[in-house]
């Protein structure tokens, strides 16, 4: 109902009609005109995932707890949902078994996951992270993750209850709980969680440290506008697709097979320079200045395979000259009514990793482009990079990466964009 809401909010819907078959039309008035927006209710719930608030409770009390749980919540951030608040660290004894104190937190979520897919995808992470669960009973772990409430559910399964069957005993649960969720309620006992814990017969000593533990954002927290440049058959637009495609960015990709001078400036460079140049600045200008401007409803920033200094950069390597001033008046005017992006991720590959790459890709009007080409344009973006103090801009050394088929290698890549410069 609330995404309902907004799309009421936006286009002034004037009209929802359902058919024989169950399938809905939803109208909007735009412009004195009917215009139909979506056509069937399996297409709207995709677009639209339900997302559930959960809390979950961490432990660790062995090797490095601090680092364990910073892990721990790292990678719930990545597979599990958005970390929307973390509680303080709190030191306790173990509970229930002789041990090593533990550090405990508490942490709030929202997931579209439910709630079984979620409870399996956290014992992956606590196996990955080196938890052993001997079935004997409790015992010393790197990390234990437990599902505190799930929305306002109760379940009661052979897996899984929730909301967890032992919270409101544990003082070191309901301490840190309480710090970020005082008024959710309990859906069995009724009472927020700061009444919880003031009737807790726990006694048991919970202290808080001066530890944190940093919460996660995501690139879209981060950024508006990531712009992601290379030279060519660095792989930057298959970077800027895997991206968008993980974390629902509108994608904008340079057209360049749709510009005629192409092929034939790599047949004949000196002939073809120039309209070739001037024909991509035109495009690239109108295309940034048109999908910059426009906001769309259902992503959450934009990633671009290219950035308008790409043109200049080019134009120096290609053109004479007597050319290239001509050609700079014209990019200079342009410039200024471009938006920055608030990252300028540049690709470094080496000159015999981008000739393999470029072999790989099949086009066959860049399969006689030549090494000393590919120098001066990495020469270029390199003087560019040194003299444009203006933007925000990461360079990452992808000559050793795969990051299109190896995971570790693409998840290094989005430490190092989360990280920024």
């Amino acid at each position: 109902m609330y995404n309902l809401c907004i799309c009421y909010i936006v286009f002034q819907i004037s009209d929802i009609r359902r058919d024989s078959t169950n399938k809905v039309t939803i109208v909007y008035k735009k412009a004195g005109k009917n215009i139909r927006l979506f056509h069937s209710f399996i297409f709207f719930a995709k677009l639209m995932k339900i997302i559930r608030n959960a809390y979950l409770s961490l432990g660790s009390n062995q090797g490095d707890r601090l680092q364990y749980l910073q892990h721990a919540v790292n990678r719930i951030f990545d597979e599990v949902g958005t970390v929307r608040k973390i509680s303080g660290v709190y030191q306790t004894a173990a509970w229930g078994f002789p041990g090593d104190d533990f550090y405990n937190i508490c942490i709030g979520i929202t997931t579209s996951l439910e709630s079984e897919e979620l409870m399996s995808t956290l014992l992956k992470i606590e196996k990955d992270l080196g938890r052993e669960r001997s079935g004997e009973g409790y015992s010393s772990r790197t990390v234990d993750i437990d599902i505190l409430l799930y929305d306002n559910k109760v379940i009661n399964t052979k897996n899984l209850i929730v909301p967890h069957p032992r919270m409101l005993d544990r003082k070191f649960v309901l301490v840190p709980l309480a710090e970020i969720a005082p008024g959710v309620m309990h859906p069995v006992v009724k009472k927020d969680i700061a009444d919880c814990l003031k009737a807790c017969t726990d006694t048991s000593e919970v202290k808080r440290t001066d530890l944190q533990i940093k919460k996660p954002v995501n690139l879209y927290e981060k950024y508006n506008y990531i712009a992601i440049e290379g030279n060519i058959g660095s792989g930057k637009t298959s970077l800027a697709k895997m991206i968008s495609r993980d974390f629902n960015g509108k994608l904008v990709l340079e057209r360049f097979a749709d510009n005629p001078f192409l092929p034939k400036f790599y047949e004949d460079q000196e002939r073809f320079a120039f309209p070739l140049e001037m024909s991509f600045l035109a495009d690239r200008y109108h295309q940034l200045s048109d999908d910059l401007s426009q906001f769309d409803l259902f992503k959450n920033f934009i990633v671009s395979d290219y950035y308008i200094f790409k043109s200049l950069i080019f134009a120096q390597v290609t053109l004479p000259q007597d050319e290239y001033k001509l050609y700079r008046k014209m990019f200079d005017i342009l410039y200024k009514e471009i938006t920055k992006p608030d990252i300028y991720i540049f690709l470094h590959q080496d000159i015999k990793r981008l000739l393999e790459n470029i072999k790989k890709r099949g086009r066959e009007y860049e399969q006689n482009i030549r090494p000393d080409y590919l120098e001066k344009i990495q020469k270029a973006y390199a003087n560019f990079i040194k003299s444009e103090k203006s933007l925000n801009t990461l360079i990452i050394d992808a000559s050793d990466l795969d990051f299109v088929n190896n995971p570790d290698d693409y998840k290094y890549v989005l430490e190092r964009i989360h990280q920024g410069v």
